[in-house]
């Protein structure tokens, strides 16, 4: 049962992974393509746009890295605490 839960929960963070990178770049993405056609800009708003959802991608991606390390680090420091209090 540990097995599956193990698998499941990095599942999960995976595709987590896979959402926050995809969708910020995909929101701009629309987003260009919704002023290009309603104000004719042109097909320069792309580039801007696509910059804009990479760095987008970038940080939701670098906050759950951060997310998940810091409940590594509160996992690893309740291991101590427990070896401490047993005197074993």
């Amino acid at each position: 049962m540990k097995d599956w839960q193990y698998i499941l929960k990095n599942l999960s963070l995976l595709s987590q992974m896979g959402i926050s990178l995809a969708a910020p770049l995909l929101l701009c993405l629309f987003l260009c393509s919704w002023l290009n056609s309603r104000f004719m800009i042109g097909g320069w708003i792309y580039i801007p746009g696509f910059i804009m959802g990479l760095g987008g991608s970038f940080m939701t991606a670098y906050k759950l890295y951060l997310a998940i390390m810091k409940t590594q680090k509160k996992k690893k420091n309740r291991e101590h605490e427990k070896a401490f209090n047993r005197h074993v």
